[in-house]
């Protein structure tokens, strides 16, 4: 990655319930795939569905990516990052 800072994309999934926020989550990882394992991209979603806090991030660490949940004020927030 060069001396850019990554751009992030945000995704609002408040409302939303598993399956529907992981399906969500795992199409942005592929269609952003290219930019996420290059460092450029990192992406963030808002969900208040505690499930997903658990589905996605499992999925998506299989798929070798870095995952960080935190708890914010009323939701998670989960972010997608580069490849380990």
């Amino acid at each position: 990655m060069s001396d850019q800072e990554a751009e992030f994309l945000y995704y609002d999934l408040r409302g939303q319930i598993c399956p529907s926020t992981l399906l969500t989550a795992l199409r942005e990882v592929n269609r952003y795939k290219g930019p996420l394992r290059a460092g450029g991209l990192t992406l963030s979603f808002q969900t208040d569905n505690r499930d997903s806090t658990t589905t996605i991030p499992d999925a998506v660490r299989n798929m070798g990516y870095h995952v960080a949940v935190t708890k914010e004020k009323g939701h998670y927030c989960i972010v997608i990052g580069k490849q380990h």
